[in-house]
């Protein structure tokens, strides 16, 4: 339940005192800026600028970072959209119609879209966290190894299932990919296939190979093209255009509220993030699409940009929930965040949520305030940005490879970044000819380490014996899931084929 003495004491500290209105708006901005450019990763960002935050008073600090945040969970639609390219891997499944909008001269309206479905799902998935931050404390309280490797097991298979084709080379496109997220030191101390590279110890630089799987492979196509967007007439920027993308995100408001959801249960599972989120909230809003839409989805559907984006900005708030409630980031953004609790001397933890309700509260409507400024700064941002549909391919195609190595190369410090996404976007243009779904891959590779590292110590907690898994209702109730995910294509077909029977004996 919310505190109101709290609430209301919320309401005082934030709009009483001007330092966080000074702090977010540049927050704002720097999150756009390093969401724009792949391979300048928000957390990157947040972790420039987290010494600033030392002069700072708390709560003013916290809004900062997560002003950041919030601009990045926007701003890497902007390059998902004009140029195929996520300017961070949360906005990978943005590319999937967010591009076709823009090549058919659609771009102006596809990132009103997305910033319509970002601005609302981040205050939907804040009022969310507000409501619920207290049960959903003891809630994930509660997910220990077996749980958490029984949620990287069954978002594998629930991508697989709602990838068009093939379920079985979805599985395997899957299975690749925990193979390979398991190259490196493991959670034991072994190494595996690095081939006696120290460079490799790590594993394999999981966002170069990202961008290399999806982006860089679609370049290829690129070359046959002189712009992205064909027809002169439509290679313009219009305000009126931005607005009406806008105001259309907003008439899908279901779409985003399920988004919403998704998102901030999804982003409250540490370890998971927004990737996942974007790309389950893509897939299943594909899947419960009725008849010939369906069809549509990959080649400019604007429910595809909104369910995207509604689930990578929601999943912020989820991630704030293990930080605030167990004092455990959820993800890299809320890693640096956790420095800044310690530079201020502050620990998360449900004891902070009990003893500084009115910070948390600050915080939640801090965010909300957030998402409101993100709409007129966001709409000022895309006016320049949008300006990329008016260069020559020839010139945007190099470019747009350089940034991309260069940014891999950046991630890496060596040259195992630029090789992994090269050799990522041949892999990923072969999987394609041939019909293999790239992002189960992808789903694999971000899964991989977690699943291996919870399964060990799912291992060690059971005495060495697996029956652990069927001794905790929460993996159990997981289990059940992830088998209804498995028979999911077999009913499909099931029922398919019982509908061309009741036509022929109709007929």
């Amino acid at each position: 339940m919310i505190d109101v003495d709290a609430l209301q004491q919320a309401f005082y500290v934030l709009f009483t005192d001007i330092s966080p209105w000074i702090a977010v708006p540049a927050g704002l901005m720097i999150g756009l800026m390093f969401g724009m450019l792949p391979g300048l990763s928000v957390p990157i960002a947040m972790a420039v600028f987290l010494p600033l935050t030392l002069y700072m008073d708390f709560t003013t600090a916290i809004l900062f970072l997560t002003a950041i945040f919030t601009g990045g969970g926007f701003g890497g639609a902007v390059p998902a959209v004009l140029m195929n390219v996520p300017g961070t891997s949360a906005a990978l499944a943005t590319t999937f119609d967010g591009y076709p909008m823009a090549r058919k001269g659609r771009h102006n309206e596809a990132l009103g879209l997305a910033l319509g479905a970002s601005t609302v799902a981040t205050a939907l998935g804040y009022l969310l966290l507000l409501l619920l931050i207290e049960p959903a404390s003891r809630v994930v309280l509660k997910l220990g190894p077996p749980e958490l490797f029984m949620v990287a097991l069954w978002g594998l298979t629930l991508i697989a299932a709602l990838s068009e084709g093939s379920f079985f080379k979805g599985l395997l496109a899957g299975a690749l990919g925990l193979l390979a997220g398991t190259i490196g030191m493991s959670s034991a101390g072994v190494m595996r296939g690095t081939f006696g590279s120290m460079h490799m110890l790590d594993g394999i630089p999981i966002t170069a190979a990202l961008i290399g799987l999806i982006a860089a492979s679609e370049l290829f196509d690129l070359v046959k093209s002189d712009y992205i967007v064909e027809d002169e007439r439509s290679r313009k920027v219009s305000l009126r255009e931005i607005l009406r993308g806008f105001f259309g995100a907003l008439r899908n408001f279901g779409l985003i509220l399920r988004g919403s959801f998704l998102g901030s249960v999804i982003g409250a599972v540490p370890g998971i993030g927004s990737t996942v989120a974007n790309l389950v909230s893509y897939s299943y809003t594909k899947n419960r699409a009725r008849g010939g839409e369906k069809d549509t989805f990959g080649k400019g559907n604007p429910k595809g940009v909104v369910a995207a984006e509604s689930a990578n900005s929601s999943s912020e708030a989820g991630s704030m929930v293990t930080l605030l409630a167990l004092g455990v980031p959820g993800g890299a953004g809320t890693a640096v965040m956790l420095g800044a609790f310690a530079m201020h001397n502050v620990t998360g933890g449900p004891r902070f949520i009990s003893d500084n309700k009115e910070i948390v509260y600050t915080i939640i409507l801090g965010n909300f305030v957030q998402s409101v400024l993100l709409v007129f700064i966001g709409i000022f941002f895309l006016r320049i940005s949008i300006l990329v549909v008016k260069l020559p391919l020839r010139f945007l195609v190099p470019s747009i490879m350089a940034l991309t190595i260069l940014g891999a190369y950046a991630l890496t410090g060596n040259m195992l970044g630029p090789i992994t996404l090269v050799g990522a976007a041949i892999l990923g243009w072969i999987m394609k000819l041939y019909g293999y779904p790239a992002v189960a891959m992808v789903i694999g590779l971000l899964l991989g380490a977690m699943a291996e590292g919870e399964l060990l110590r799912s291992y060690q907690l059971g005495g060495r014996d697996l029956t652990i898994f069927f001794e905790r209702p929460i993996a159990l109730t997981l289990l059940a899931l992830l088998l209804l995910t498995l028979a999911y294509p077999m009913i499909r077909r099931l029922r398919a084929r019982s509908r061309i029977d009741r036509a022929n004996v109709s007929t």
